[in-house]
């Protein structure tokens, strides 16, 4: 799986509108969950188990909480994503 961040960004998208069941969101990294409409907890855990069996990666339960946290947006979760996916290797 490739590694960099447009490829990344463009996996996210499509899990993104999965999730979300929304076909026409666009993601921008500056995005928050307040920015999406229907981002609630029980979407934060859908959208964890969708990240990981994709990505085969895994999130802490910290990691999980801090995604609808202040500071946190797309961009930060492309980049976390990101570092986990380079880990892996």
């Amino acid at each position: 799986m490739d590694n960099n961040l447009d490829s990344v960004r463009t996996d996210l998208q499509t899990i993104f509108r999965r999730v979300f069941a929304d076909d026409e969101l666009t993601l921008r990294d500056e995005m928050t969950s307040a920015d999406i409409e229907g981002w609630d907890s029980m979407t934060t855990i859908s959208l964890v188990v969708a990240l990981c069996k994709f990505f085969g990666v895994h999130f802490s339960v910290v990691e999980m909480s801090e995604l609808k946290a202040d500071g946190q947006n797309v961009g930060t979760l492309t980049l976390a994503i990101q570092r986990k996916l380079r880990a892996k290797q």
